[in-house]
């Protein structure tokens, strides 16, 4: 996999996760979108793309979080995503956890909020969002196609709460967050 490969299945990706963004009715809000994760088994071609998207664009932060540094690049060019613009990739190096799938895994949008909690920023969603409500229950049930994940991630040097929402199916994720990663990445100086 290389830089060429991830823009010609881009079209694809975006596609997919345009409708999933649709089904899960977070259209309707008007969120920005932030930015757009990799998943990449093997050091070496994590490395690759790094010196690939170094050529399209900036790394603006190379942050340990989970044992691991994660890269982020602030793109020259966006990606486009429907109506939305994307200016950074999100590059984690592999850890230990193999994907099935190497490539384009997630989007992320910013939900404007004041969250400090995963509990505080539900509440916000599903006040914004009613039918959210149903899918995160059932997905705590365990029934449904669409699974759902609350974590805090956070970087060594982090001063920003930025609790997140995944909502996972068929192979993609979208999560959701109160603060975009350059706020966050700003926030560590």
């Amino acid at each position: 996999m290389n830089y060429q490969h991830l823009q010609h299945s881009w079209p694809n990706f975006s596609e997919r996760i345009i409708a999933f963004v649709k089904q899960l009715g977070l259209d309707d809000l008007s969120l920005q979108a932030d930015h757009a994760a990799l998943r990449v088994n093997h050091h070496h071609t994590a490395q690759l793309l790094a010196d690939e998207f170094s050529q399209h664009g900036e790394i603006i932060s190379n942050n340990m979080i989970n044992g691991r540094p994660i890269l982020i690049i602030k793109l020259t060019e966006p990606l486009v995503l429907g109506n939305m613009q994307i200016n950074c990739v999100e590059l984690p190096f592999p850890s230990d956890k193999a994907y099935p799938v190497e490539g384009w895994e997630h989007i992320e949008l910013v939900f404007p909020s004041q969250a400090q909690t995963c509990e505080a920023l539900v509440a916000e969603l599903i006040e914004q969002a009613p039918q959210l409500a149903n899918i995160i229950e059932n997905a705590q049930a365990g029934i449904g196609e669409v699974k759902v994940k609350q974590s805090s991630p956070k970087g060594d040097n982090e001063r920003l709460a930025n609790p997140t929402i995944a909502f996972k199916a068929h192979g993609i994720c979208v999560k959701v967050h109160p603060h975009d990663i350059q706020t966050i990445i700003a926030s560590e100086q």
